[in-house]
C-alpha cells in the first residue's frame, strides 16, 4: 500500500514537493484553502492578452534550483528589461533624477507567458483528482495509525505523512494541532515574517509602449509618489505592453479607484499624458487570509525564516514544515520554496 501523503498549501513548494514525490512513483494529496493553485504566484491576463504579474516575478542565476526546475519544465526565462533612461524622484517639488542602469551580466529574468506558467506546468504533471481547492485545513491530529487531517468543511483524510507548505503563522494561527506542538514551536510560528505580506502590488496594461518611444526604461522609484518603486513589464515577444511595481504602504486606506487615480497622475507627470491611458489597472494588497494570519504585526523582512524548528519533524516524524519562510537560504523567494520542497522529499 502506498504511504498516504497530504500536502498542505498548493503554492510553488507545495506543488514542487507533490511533482517530485510523483516523479518517483509516489502520491500525495494537496490541499489548498484559496479557490486557485500559486500562493503568492498570481498572473493576470489584460484584455489584450498581456500577462501581468501580481506574485513573484523576478529570479536570477543565483537561483539554481528554480532555473532547473524552469528547465526541466521547457519553461523559457528572459531579461528584466532596464535599457534607456530610469528615474527616481527624491522630493515632490523637484524634477525626477535621470539616470542609466547599465546592462547587467547577470540580471534579473522573468518567465515568458508569466510566472503561473511554471505553477501551472507542475500542476499538469499530477493527477488533478489529487488536489483540493477551496479547502481550509483546520486541525491535524496523531492517531496510533497515522495522522487525521480535518477541514473546514468537515472532511477528514487519512494520512501517514502531513507536509505543511503554507505560511509558518498562519499554520499556527489556523491549524489546531492534537497534541499540541511544543512550546517553543508554538511560540515561534507567529514570529516568522511572510514575505510580501502587507505588499501593495499593482499593474498596468497599455496598448504602446510609449515610454519606450521616448527612451525611458520603465524604471522608477520614488520617495514621495503612491508609486515606490516600478518597471517595464512587456512580454517576452515584445508585442504586450504594460508596467508593474509597488505602492506605498499607506495606499492601502485608499479605494482601488483611487489608488488607480493617484498612480496615473504620478506616472503623466513623470512620462506623459500618455500614462493617463491604460486598457487595464489593476491590484493586489497582500493581506487576505492565505496569507497572513489576523494578528498583521510588521516583522523584520525575513525574520526566522528558515528557523531551526521548522527543520525538525513532528508528530513523531509525521509532521513536515515546508514553504518559503521554512527554507534556511533564499527564505521568501521562489528558489527558496522550491530548496524547502526538495528538502523536505529526501527526507521521505
Amino acid at each position: 500500500m502506498k504511504e498516504r501523503i497530504v500536502i498542505v498549501g498548493g503554492g510553488l513548494s507545495g506543488l514542487t514537493l507533490a511533482y517530485l514525490l510523483t516523479k518517483n512513483n509516489k502520491e500525495a494529496t494537496v490541499v489548498e484553502a484559496s479557490s486557485r493553485l500559486g500562493g503568492r504566484i498570481q498572473t493576470l491576463k489584460g484584455s489584450l492578452e498581456t500577462p501581468l504579474e501580481l506574485g513573484a516575478t523576478w529570479f536570477s542565476d543565483m537561483h539554481g534550483n528554480l532555473l532547473s526546475l524552469i528547465d526541466e519544465l521547457g519553461l523559457t526565462k528572459y531579461p528584466q528589461f532596464s535599457k534607456g533612461i530610469s528615474l527616481f524622484q527624491t522630493k515632490s517639488f523637484e524634477p525626477p533624477q535621470k539616470f542609466f542602469v547599465p546592462e547587467a551580466e547577470a540580471p534579473s529574468y522573468r518567465l515568458k507567458d508569466g510566472t503561473q506558467n511554471l505553477i501551472d506546468a507542475l500542476a499538469e504533471k499530477l493527477n488533478p483528482k489529487n488536489i483540493h481547492l477551496n479547502t481550509k485545513v483546520t486541525a491535524v491530529t496523531e492517531h496510533e495509525n497515522g495522522l487525521l487531517v480535518e477541514t473546514g468543511q468537515g472532511e477528514k483524510l487519512h494520512a501517514d505523512k502531513v507536509v505543511l507548505c503554507l505560511p509558518p503563522q498562519l499554520a499556527g494561527s489556523q491549524i489546531r494541532f492534537s497534541p499540541p506542538l511544543p512550546e517553543a514551536v508554538s511560540d515561534i510560528l507567529p514570529s516568522v515574517q511572510t514575505w510580501m505580506a502587507g505588499s501593495i502590488k499593482f499593474v498596468l496594461e497599455y496598448a504602446e509602449p510609449f515610454w519606450r518611444k521616448k527612451d525611458y526604461s520603465g524604471m522608477l522609484f520614488s520617495h514621495c509618489g503612491i508609486v515606490t518603486e516600478m518597471y517595464d513589464h512587456t512580454n517576452f515577444e515584445e508585442n504586450k505592453y504594460g508596467f508593474t511595481g509597488f505602492l506605498n504602504g499607506g495606499a492601502a486606506s485608499y479605494s482601488q479607484e483611487v489608488r488607480k487615480e493617484f498612480v496615473l497622475k504620478q506616472l503623466s507627470e513623470l512620462m506623459g499624458e500618455e500614462a493617463l491611458h491604460p486598457v487595464n489597472y489593476f491590484d493586489k494588497i497582500w493581506s487576505d487570509e492565505f496569507v497572513i494570519s489576523e494578528d498583521q504585526t510588521v516583522h523584520r523582512p525575513h525574520q526566522n525564516n528558515g528557523h531551526p524548528l521548522l527543520q525538525e519533524n513532528y508528530m513523531k516524524g509525521k509532521l513536515f514544515f515546508s514553504g518559503t519562510e521554512s527554507a534556511t537560504e533564499y527564505g521568501g523567494y521562489m528558489e527558496g520554496a522550491i530548496r524547502a520542497a526538495k528538502n523536505i522529499f529526501e527526507k521521505m
